[in-house]
């Protein structure tokens, strides 16, 4: 079941659901509106021949901050990623999916590529998979309006949370675009 706007109110004033900062014109009828960050981590061009994803990928990406009224250009083909300016934080029994919004949408952004839910007991702001699909770079702002989230009821509350220490998490809590981790599913014994 996905979570109306009345449902939603009552979860964030109840502390069960955490969108921080939130305005309230930004909640829709089943789903928040989130913003763009500020930070960015653009790909560069590597000694590498190739990604391999069972080393640490930190080294493919470069840091990106854009001031206030400065934009960031996404190029046509470009993948970027972003982060949400907003804070999420779930509970047990709920998990949250992210869209993007269909007006960007319909000049060619896109906001994720694969890692668009979020599992209960999730905390952080959101990592963005930022790609241009048109042929027109695109021009993003900080504080615009990116995607949005809807959450969904489970039937139970989950018994393992996203973050447990067993479930091996690897961004709880990330404060921004996080490079991926991929590296530390091989670690596993």
């Amino acid at each position: 079941m996905v979570l109306s706007d009345h449902s939603i109110k009552q979860q964030i004033d109840a502390g069960r659901i955490v969108v921080d900062p939130i305005d309230p014109d930004d909640i829709q009828p089943a789903s928040i509106d989130l913003h763009l960050d500020y930070r960015f981590l653009v790909f560069s061009n590597s000694r590498k021949p190739y990604v391999d994803v069972r080393q640490p990928l930190d080294d493919l990406t470069t840091p990106v901050e854009i001031a206030a009224d400065t934009p960031f250009m996404l190029h046509p083909g470009e993948f970027v990623l972003g982060s949400t300016l907003e804070h999420i934080a779930l509970p047990n029994d709920l998990v949250a999916r992210l869209e993007g919004k269909s007006s960007l949408g319909r000049i060619g952004l896109l906001i994720h590529s694969t890692a668009g839910f979020v599992d209960p007991g999730w905390s952080g702001r959101l990592t963005l998979e930022l790609s241009n699909v048109s042929r027109l770079p695109i021009a993003l702002y900080h504080r615009m309006k990116i995607g949005q989230i809807s959450f969904l009821q489970l039937s139970t509350p989950a018994d393992r949370l996203y973050g447990s220490p067993e479930l091996g998490s690897k961004y709880q809590g990330q404060r921004g675009p996080t490079p991926s981790r991929s590296h530390r599913d091989f670690d596993q014994p």
